[in-house]
């Protein structure tokens, strides 16, 4: 799909995160990248390859912002987040 078609959808083109750029993003540990994966409280990667798995970006800032709505009490961001994931899982 071309840019053009997608900025005409009104949604950014899906860019893939691969693990260093992960942990530069959120300051978490590859260790702790994958043990809250396991533990499902991160987001699962996305098999590019035999050999390659990578994050979807928006789903990396989605959980940042989660984060900080957390941190800060701010419950009816959390709950705005919560609903809109829930909208976007199939």
């Amino acid at each position: 799909m071309t840019e053009q078609r997608m900025e005409q959808r009104g949604s950014r083109p899906i860019r893939f995160l691969r693990m260093p750029e992960v942990v530069y993003r959120t300051g978490l540990s590859r260790s702790t990248i994958k043990e809250r994966v396991r533990e499902g409280s991160f987001p699962k990667p996305v098999s590019l390859g035999a050999r390659a798995r990578g994050w979807i970006e928006a789903e990396i800032e989605d959980w940042m912002r989660e984060r900080i709505a957390e941190s800060r009490g701010d419950a009816e961001a959390v709950a705005l987040l919560n609903t809109r994931k829930k909208g976007m899982r199939r």
